[in-house]
């Protein structure tokens, strides 16, 4: 008996390791096919094949099935055949958007590279059919649905494309975002939104990514929606337990009914909804595990920074100082946490001083074994400001891979721990992340470094603050850090559209109605009262901890609880939740206190005269000069048409001829004649997005939107380091503020990696590709700490 069980056994692992390889196999197959083949010979292959199969199955007699096959083959050669031209169109002049011939990437070329995937992919599938459709073993309902579903995606990046080639014909030359009127901008996104998404989230999801990315993606799509089920019962969703991730096994089995509820979460869903699922990986136990897995260090701890005025130098003549007060927009004077992450105990750690500013954790505070004595303290030191949206996620979050920097750095690393919207709006952020970096350089001996060198760093929002931090420091006249490394930052938060953020509709750890959400509880527009005043006064992280305590219950009932509701094949239909009340955008703020820092209580006029660097230009001194120049001078930060991206005279020249191409039709209509006569995309079937438009004019301010900055602020920025992703809906902004850096003669490289999603540090250690990305910015980061003189000395000899 035992025998035959074991023999049972071993023969569904050896099936589902045979699917397993099966999988990788069609992948990699696919894979090949997309590096071997141009875009031509692909779409000529794929139509062949199409009106091969398409033949058969159309001889196969009246059949639903072999109707369904005929048609979808038919679909699936009418648009490859209509997205052909489009592509061939975009590739044509993509080179043009580079940064530089040595760093081939913008959003065009990403497009064309994801529908290429859609193609090889059908292409790949097309050909299995060919082979195999005669076979008794073929499986035609399973093929049936994958082929429909691809088709499916491959109308929409149709759509998009033949939006790229709309924001091609109306952009500035050289522009990659949008930047007409805002209510065309408008309108362009209203239309964008109404696309179907839910073909992306289902059998596709991640089809455009590396392989090895695929299984975690559906694992948190699957988390997302049973999460989302909860939430939506709960009207808050902080309630839900970690029984959650083994309930409503329905979407585990069911790709279609998976992509339409990812859909409607991510359009529907408010700010709170994607704080609370983000907040998931700050349980104990979860970030437990996730540290198990990471380097061992000698020190992680927590800091309170009183909120404390002091003095800092000023690095045009050190005699004379600056005060800098503690933060203050939206609720006053507040301490601000910090995390020391490092991996020797150094000198300083373990002071008296440092020890009266550590906040209790619980168990975990002070990660520290026996050794002889303590490390000197290092020359370096890396602030880290973590992504999450400006929304969600702590240094906690982060801490993972930040314990492997401080292993490979030989650093002492301090992440901060910001407030987050929509609680804490612009600029409360700005404010607790410049005073914790003002701090770190004046006290750096406590926290074990001299601080020879500080390096900022900072992945997604956390990279868009290391810019607005680097701006803030040169406009107080207090020393700059010697670098920034930035990781697929956000640097242009103004509602402009551009070819890489078209790829939000299919991407599922960015969509752009959670992106818009994010944007617009950080410029202050999303409601921050939480319909239950009770888990409001627990507080986030409250009610994570106290959902935590049920974990070992959610864990003995959760298999059989996923087990039953795996079984089940239809659910009671969800109560509509009703949309949130927005409150108007509250201004705490105003513009001009905006435009210049706040003047430092008690200082004397010579202090106040070095703060000069944050004036900036009004709307009305625009350009009056309308050929092109390298220069843009005349930035500002006031309206779309006053910020202009310049090409090089040549690439100009080029592009305006690429452009004749395109008839006076495409140049002068509307949005809504972006697709030509006969094209019909697939329309959501989600209803009204809630999806605010955030043209609000505090996200033009440079201090929000690096990107918008005028010439004198950028030219204060360190040598700055991005490493990109190609498929990420951020690329652009990378892109564009590499290229304005790079016009201005400042230091800046751009790497960017293939076929990885964006928050990729968050995954490093998952595959061989996230590692490998992961050690660019480690890289990046090295280049920073090390000094001039030494950079030199172990550089190669010259050939």
């Amino acid at each position: 008996m035992e025998s035959s069980e074991e023999t049972s056994k071993n023969g569904k692992e050896g099936l589902k390791s045979h699917n397993r390889r099966r999988w990788r196999k069609d992948k990699c197959k696919a894979s090949r096919i997309l590096q071997s083949m141009d875009l031509r010979t692909m779409t000529q292959s794929l139509v062949t094949l199409a009106e091969d199969n398409m033949a058969f199955f159309s001889s196969q007699g009246p059949g639903e099935t072999a109707r369904r096959l005929s048609n979808v083959f038919a679909g699936v050669r009418e648009q490859a055949l209509g997205l052909e031209p489009a592509l061939g169109s975009l590739l044509s002049v993509a080179h043009l958007f580079d940064l530089d011939p040595e760093t081939p990437a913008n959003g065009y070329r990403s497009l064309v590279h994801t529908a290429r995937c859609c193609l090889a992919h059908l292409l790949h599938k097309s050909r299995y059919v060919a082979s195999n459709r005669r076979s008794i073993f073929f499986r035609t309902s399973h093929n049936l649905a994958e082929l429909e579903a691809y088709l499916a995606a491959l109308t929409q990046l149709r759509a998009l494309a033949y939006y790229a080639q709309r924001l091609l014909a109306t952009n500035q030359p050289g522009g990659l975002f949008f930047e007409g009127d805002e209510g065309l901008t408008a309108d362009f996104l209203r239309e964008y939104v109404t696309l179907h998404k839910g073909c992306f989230y289902g059998r596709c999801l991640g089809f455009q990514f590396t392989p090895s990315i695929r299984p975690f993606l559906q694992t948190i799509s699957i988390g997302l929606v049973s999460f989302g089920e909860h939430y939506k019962r709960n009207e808050s969703g902080l309630g839900v337990t970690a029984s959650s991730l083994f309930t409503s096994g329905r979407f585990a089995i069911d790709p279609e009914l998976r992509g339409a509820e990812f859909e409607r979460i991510t359009q529907n869903l408010d700010v709170h909804f994607w704080k609370a699922f983000w907040n998931i990986t700050e349980i104990e136990v979860l970030s437990s595990l996730a540290n198990m897995a990471s380097a061992t260090v000698r020190v992680s701890r927590l800091i309170s920074l009183p909120p404390e005025a002091f003095e800092m130098p000023l690095t045009s003549d050190p005699k004379l100082t600056v005060t800098i007060s503690p933060p203050l927009a939206h609720t006053g004077p507040g301490p601000v946490l910090i995390r020391l992450i490092s991996y020797d105990l150094r000198e300083g750690q373990d002071s008296e001083e440092l020890n009266s500013m550590v906040k209790s954790e619980g168990p975990r505070i002070l990660e520290l074994r026996p050794r002889p004595q303590q490390t000197s303290r290092s020359r370096s030191l890396v602030v880290h400001f973590h992504g999450g949206g400006f929304v969600a996620q702590t240094s906690k979050s982060h801490e993972p891979y930040l314990k492997s920097w401080a292993q490979e750095l030989g650093a002492p690393i301090i992440s901060i721990d910001y407030s987050l919207a929509p609680e804490a709006p612009f600029p409360r952020a700005l404010e607790e992340c410049f005073f914790a970096y003002c701090w770190a350089v004046k006290h750096c001996a406590l926290l074990g470094s001299t601080g020879e060198r500080i390096c900022l760093a900072g992945d997604s929002a956390g990279g868009n603050l290391c810019f607005t931090v680097a701006l803030r420091a040169a406009a107080y006249g207090v020393r700059v850090p010697d670098g920034i490394m930035a990781a697929y930052p956000a640097t242009m938060l103004q509602s402009a559209a551009s070819p890489s953020r078209l790829l939000s509709l299919m991407d599922p750890l960015l969509p752009l109605s959670v992106l818009s959400k994010c944007v617009s509880a950080y410029a202050g527009a999303e409601a921050e009262e939480h319909p239950n005043s009770d888990e409001k006064a627990l507080g986030m992280m409250g009610l994570v901890r106290r959902d935590t305590s049920l974990l070992l219950r959610d864990l003995r009932l959760g298999a059989s609880s996923w087990l039953n509701s795996f079984l089940e094949f239809s659910g009671q239909k969800s109560q509509k939740t009703s949309a949130p009340t927005v409150e108007s955008m509250r201004r705490s703020v105003s513009e001009a206190a905006l435009a210049q820092p706040e003047g430092p209580v008690g200082t004397d006029s010579l202090k106040i005269l070095t703060l000069k660097d944050l004036n900036l230009k009004s709307s009305s001194e625009t350009s009056e000069t309308p050929e092109m120049s390298l220069s843009v001078e005349t930035l500002g930060p006031s309206t779309p048409s006053d910020v202009n991206f310049f090409l090089r005279p040549e690439d100009a020249r080029e592009e305006a001829e690429a452009k004749e191409g395109l008839s006076a039709k495409d140049s002068s209509s509307g949005v809504s004649n972006a697709f030509p006569v006969g094209f019909h995309p697939r329309r959501t079937s989600q209803g009204a997005t809630q999806m605010p438009l955030y043209s609000s004019p505090i996200v033009k301010n440079p201090f929000m939107s690096p990107l918008l900055a005028p010439d004198n602020m950028l030219k204060t920025l360190p040598p700055v380091h991005i490493v990109a992703c190609a498929l990420d809906p951020m690329l652009d902004d990378s892109v564009m503020f590499a290229r304005r850096l790079r016009a201005l003669g400042q230091p800046v490289t751009l790497r960017v990696v293939e076929d990885l999603p964006h928050g990729f540090l968050s995954l490093a250690s998952l595959c061989r590709e996230t590692r490998q990305a992961a050690e660019l910015c480690v890289e990046r980061i090295r280049l920073i700490l090390t000094p001039p003189a030494a950079a030199a000395a172990t550089a190669p000899p010259p050939l």
